[in-house]
């Protein structure tokens, strides 16, 4: 008898149970940029009902009074939509992701891992975590400008537009 279990990364409601998160992200004092977009499954159908969270190792010592420092929940809208605020650090490293993303949606047996960077850092050639994603497979993990502080990053689950994941070991 095996006694390892599978995990199911969401629930029914857990919009509702896991408010607490998003009500205990929700407001920085320190300068922000957003990163906004759609999560889509691969039939290219938006996913109600995603949950995903961010995580900014570095801008914990500029949210110090936060409950929860350098982390973001957010919940996708009705057609899959979501908006990430996200403090900017005031030395970002060149190369570095924008946030670390993790993703739980129905139907994923794991919740799945990647990260965002933004087009406009000088340092994206010189990336460590970038120069580990084959080339053609890149531009899935850089949100395109559209306003000053404003980026757009879609998530694709699966299809040839499909997100790059990564597994942590």
């Amino acid at each position: 008898m095996s006694h390892i279990t599978t995990s199911q990364t969401i629930g029914p409601f857990s919009h509702a149970a896991w408010q607490w998160a998003v009500d205990a992200t929700l407001e920085s004092t320190a300068p922000t940029i957003t990163i906004g977009g759609t999560i889509y499954d691969g039939d290219g159908t938006p996913i109600n009902d995603a949950q995903i969270e961010a995580w900014q190792p570095e801008s914990a010592g500029a949210e110090a009074a936060q409950a929860l420092p350098g982390f973001r929940r957010v919940p996708s809208g009705e057609k899959g939509e979501f908006s990430l605020r996200l403090s900017q650090c005031a030395a970002p490293v060149r190369g570095a992701p924008a946030t670390f993303i993790t993703v739980f949606a129905r139907g994923l047996v794991k919740h799945q891992f990647t990260a965002v960077f933004l087009e406009d850092d000088s340092g994206l050639a010189q990336s460590e975590i970038l120069g580990q994603v084959p080339a053609e497979r890149r531009p899935t993990l850089v949100a395109r400008k559209t306003a000053p502080g404003v980026y757009h990053w879609d998530i694709w689950m699966q299809s040839d537009k499909e997100t790059a994941f990564f597994d942590y070991v």
